[in-house]
């Protein structure tokens, strides 16, 4: 994903807000999608909102493989659909509206990674990954269950680049909400020679 930003004004944080960022990132099987973004107060609230949803998500932590359920991060991406739809419906079309030709909104962008990238996922391994835990039997455990699955690494791999697309989207939504990363930074750990 590219993002240039020009800086707008100071937010009462003591961070800068953009006035406009390019936004440009890649779609699986779709191409790029971007354009410059001059968002409004209302996209900068709804930029804030849908991100720490992103944030606190199963769906922008790397899934490894030996890590975590199939379905979980299925279901995970699944309700991005309705939080997504609230914050839209909330805001109304003031994070929607008319805009020229390269240029994009809050609702643009979101609709579309909604529509072609988790959609896509889901309607193609949602019916697959239901078929295959029909066939686990009552004492056999679910997780070793869909570890075995044959087709666990290839949705594993379909996971990981809507993993790219949100994350992508995200980095957007954190420019535009001019807050810090709530994503990948970490907190250094203290050892006992740090202690008082």
């Amino acid at each position: 994903m590219g993002l240039r930003q020009r800086l707008g004004r100071r937010r009462g944080t003591g961070g800068f807000t953009p006035q406009e960022i390019t936004v440009k990132f890649s779609i699986p099987f779709v191409g790029e999608i971007g354009g410059v973004w001059e968002p409004v107060d209302s996209e900068r609230e709804a930029a804030w909102e849908l991100y720490v949803e992103l944030a606190t998500r199963i769906s922008v932590v790397e899934l490894g493989n030996d890590e975590g359920l199939l379905r979980e991060a299925l279901s995970s991406l699944y309700t991005v659909f309705g939080t997504t739809r609230e914050i839209l419906r909330r805001y109304g079309p003031a994070v929607a509206p008319r805009v020229a030709p390269g240029k994009v909104t809050f609702g643009v962008l979101a609709v579309n990674v909604l529509n072609l990238s988790i959609r896509p996922l889901l309607s193609k391994w949602h019916p697959l990954l239901t078929a295959h835990e029909a066939t686990r039997g009552d004492h056999i455990d679910p997780v070793a269950h869909e570890r075995r699955w044959t087709r666990a690494a290839e949705l594993r791999a379909d996971i990981e680049s809507v993993r790219q697309v949100l994350l992508s989207l995200a980095q957007a939504l954190n420019e535009v909400a001019g807050v810090g990363d709530l994503i990948t930074v970490r907190i250094p750990q203290q050892t006992a020679a740090d202690t008082p």
